[in-house]
C-alpha cells in the first residue's frame, strides 16, 4: 500500500529478518555495520498503522468516550488500526469513523502522520472529516464499549489542557492555535514523503 510518511520517519531496512510475528507487534532484526567497522544485530518491532480523525458535525467535534476490557475508558477522537483489506489509511479513517459514529463525511484532509516510537515501524495518522453526508446507528467491536459526544472547540481545548483525553491528546498540538471551526479547516493538508510499504 502507498502511504504518506514523516521525511525523517525510520523504516526497517530490506535485509531485516522477521523473527517473531505476534497478533499485533512484530520483531525484525537484521546484521549492521558499526562506524568502526564492526558488526552488531540490530532489532526494530513493527505494527498495523493506526488512524484517528477530528471529525465536525455542525459547529461541534465528535470525542468517544472508548472502554475496553484491558485499560478502561478513555476519551478518545474516532480511529483505530488499519486492517490488511483497507486499501489506504483514508479508508481506515473512514471505516473506523463510520463504525464507532456512524457518520459518514464526504470532505477528508490528512493534518498529521507521526511515528511515536523511532524503533518501531508504526505510523498514526490524524485525519480531518466535514461534510456529513450520511449518519447511521454505529456498529461497534464487541471488545469495545463507545459513547460519542459532541463538544464545542472550546470544550475539547479544555480537554487537551487539563490531559484528560487519550488520543486527543495526541493530536493537542494541532488545535493549539485554532481559535474557532474557521481556523480548523484552514489547517494545512499534511506534507511528507510517499513510501510503499
Amino acid at each position: 500500500m502507498k502511504k504518506i510518511i514523516p521525511q525523517d520517519a525510520v523504516l526497517l531496512p530490506d535485509s531485516a529478518e522477521l523473527k517473531f510475528q505476534g497478533m499485533i507487534f512484530d520483531v525484525y532484526q537484521w546484521p549492521q555495520q558499526l562506524f568502526d567497522g564492526t558488526g552488531h544485530t540490530f532489532e526494530m518491532l513493527k505494527r498495523p498503522d493506526t488512524v484517528s480523525a477530528i471529525c465536525l458535525v455542525d459547529d461541534k467535534i465528535l470525542i468517544l468516550d472508548d472502554e475496553q476490557p484491558n485499560r478502561g475508558s478513555r476519551k478518545t477522537f474516532p480511529g483505530g488500526r488499519i486492517d490488511p483489506e483497507d486499501t489506504s489509511a483514508e479508508a481506515a479513517a473512514q471505516r473506523e469513523v463510520h463504525e464507532e459514529t456512524g457518520y459518514s463525511f464526504k470532505e477528508w484532509r490528512l493534518l498529521k502522520v507521526a511515528q511515536p516510537v523511532m524503533k518501531m515501524e508504526w505510523f498514526v495518522y490524524v485525519w480531518l472529516a466535514w461534510d456529513v453526508v450520511n449518519k447511521e446507528e454505529p456498529h461497534v467491536d464487541p471488545g469495545e464499549k463507545i459513547q460519542v459526544h459532541e463538544l464545542t472547540l472550546t470544550d475539547l481545548k479544555a480537554l487537551i489542557a487539563d490531559k484528560s483525553a487519550y488520543m486527543v491528546n495526541d493530536s493537542g498540538e494541532l488545535l493549539e492555535d485554532v481559535s474557532n471551526l474557521d481556523g480548523l479547516l484552514a489547517l494545512p493538508e499534511f506534507q511528507g514523503r510517499e513510501v510503499d510499504r
